[in-house]
């Protein structure tokens, strides 16, 4: 089965979306309007700069001016949901609590100045904030999945626990459908107690029914520790009246009635569609297919620049290199092998999953290239053996965080896989991962899924499978072996041929 998101199933005509959907849609963006209108309407203040800017820097800039005044940011959108005096109390428990705790509350839409991630915009926050890589921080946002709420721990993986204990707060039955302040409130708690992964499987235990030997055991106290203080902050402020007043009489008014104005044309329109699809046998639009295959050669075409580009940035790192005295011959040699690797699967690259071989490829040498000097000459603290590998169920998610097992849909047997913070997450929750896919059959499905003998990715998992480097098997021939019409002697000459001009020009340095 595939986990791959919905795409949308077949062509539709305009009657066959039905007026509903259409006049839904018209509505919903008349509310929007509505609700836009009444908080620019709102009276403004210093600390309310304009929310739709275009540059990410600028929009950062502004959250972080305001957190170094109150560790409690809260957009002007969010005024109702949010109003000032809970924000007032909640920095208040920030500062008496004495952990570095920042709460950003934002819209997080596509096409924002972050691209609708929290994880981007807490990053440029903390640029603006000239926060360093060691700076202690716990950031709390929003989350993509309503309801949720996202936590962000600086340095990684720190004592506080935070990426876990602030996702545990959406899984608790007794904050459903409660106020911000209320789920902040308990996040900050959950932080502050240390036992953010022990809070996030209590209250993720009800996923974990279908597999016993993962149960977490313990006894389900609820998990109240809300500081029955600030119990009844469930919904207030929600009707956003308080000391910022409202928009005048005379702007409802104007607001109301161009709302029925749209309406009114929306229900014109309606009646010309109609008509028009009576007399009319042509479909009004194309199929979707198109715009899908269109959108998936863009982000070939784009994936495989960037691809370019890191291969050239390898490339300069290697002529750039200096071995040591006593660098490690065998970790070098494979740095400037996985470099021809990484060529000759760029050359042949039809797809995202070979183009996601080459990022593979890469990471595998730079990896290689640090570990073959001694530590001293490192860059940093590394053990001897090789770094996780790019994430299993989609490489294009970064690095891995972990090896996790996981348990494929319809199957009993488990796999350890290297996984990223986000995939593991879901995998915890019982959630499916978001996973590369690959056209195979006629079907897009997860590349995991092809058979072995016509990819390389699925055999191996882009390292997550094999002991073997991915480096190896490229030079070996197994990457054109399943390339029909292509001859594998001549794959592995051209291989060799690169590798040992690689080779030479290095040593000739």
């Amino acid at each position: 089965m595939s986990t791959e998101r919905p795409a949308a199933r077949g062509a539709r005509s305009a009657s066959a979306a039905g007026p509903a959907r259409f006049l839904a849609a018209a509505l919903v963006s008349v509310l929007a309007a509505l609700a836009l209108a009444l908080a620019a309407g709102a009276p403004a203040r210093a600390d309310d700069a304009p929310a739709a800017a275009s540059d990410a820097g600028s929009a950062g800039q502004r959250i972080a001016d305001a957190l170094r005044t109150s560790p409690v940011y809260v957009d002007p959108a969010y005024r109702s949901a949010f109003p000032a005096e809970e924000q007032r109390r909640l920095a208040a428990k920030i500062e008496k609590s004495g952990l570095p705790v920042r709460v950003v509350v934002v819209p997080l839409i596509s096409g924002d100045a972050w691209g609708g991630d929290p994880e981007k915009m807490v990053d440029v926050v903390r640029y603006r904030m000239a926060e360093g890589a060691r700076k202690k921080a716990v950031y709390m946002t929003l989350s993509t999945n309503e309801g949720f709420l996202d936590g962000y721990e600086f340095p990684r993986d720190g004592r506080y626990e935070a990426f876990w204990g602030v996702a545990a707060v959406g899984h608790q039955d007794d904050m459903k459908d409660r106020s911000l302040y209320a789920k902040f409130s308990r996040a900050l708690e959950i932080v502050r107690s240390g036992d953010g992964r022990k809070q996030y499987e209590k209250a993720t235990a009800d996923l974990h029914d279908d597999d016993p030997a993962e149960r977490d055991g313990g006894a389900d106290d609820g998990g109240t520790d809300d500081g029955g203080a600030d119990g009844g902050a469930d919904g207030g402020g929600a009707d956003g009246e308080g000391a910022d007043g409202g928009p005048s009489p005379l702007l409802l008014g104007v607001l109301a009635g161009s709302a029925v104005a749209v309406l009114a044309a929306v229900a014109l329109v309606l009646r010309t569609v109609r008509r028009r699809a009576r007399t009319s046998a042509r479909a009004p639009f194309t199929s979707p297919r198109s715009v899908f295959a269109t959108a998936r050669a863009a982000g070939v075409r784009d994936l495989r620049k960037r691809a370019q580009r890191e291969l050239l940035a390898y490339n300069e790192k290697l002529l750039a290199h200096e071995p040591g005295e006593h660098a490690d011959a065998d970790l070098l040699q494979l740095a400037l092998d996985a470099y021809a690797a990484a060529c000759t699967v760029l050359d042949e690259a039809r797809d995202t999953p070979d183009l996601a071989g080459v990022l593979a490829l890469l990471h595998e040498g730079r990896d290689a290239l640090e570990r073959s000097e001694p530590a001293p000459r490192r860059r940093k603290a590394r053990a001897a053996d090789p770094t996780l590998p790019l994430c299993f169920f989609d490489p294009l998610h970064g690095a891995a965080a972990e090896r996790i097992r996981w348990r494929p849909l319809g199957r009993r047997e488990a796999l350890r896989v290297a996984a990223c913070r986000e995939c593991s997450a879901a995998v915890s929750a019982r959630r499916a991962p978001e996973v590369l896919t690959h056209r195979h059959d006629g079907h897009r499905v997860p590349y995991f899924e092809v058979p072995p003998e016509h990819s390389l990715w699925a055999a191996t998992g882009y390292g997550s499978l094999t002991e073997e480097t991915l480096t190896a098997r490229v030079l070996r021939g197994d990457f054109t072996r399943s390339r029909a019409g292509r001859s594998t002697r001549a794959g592995r000459s051209t291989r060799a041929g690169r590798s040992t001009r690689a080779s030479r020009a290095r040593r000739g340095r």
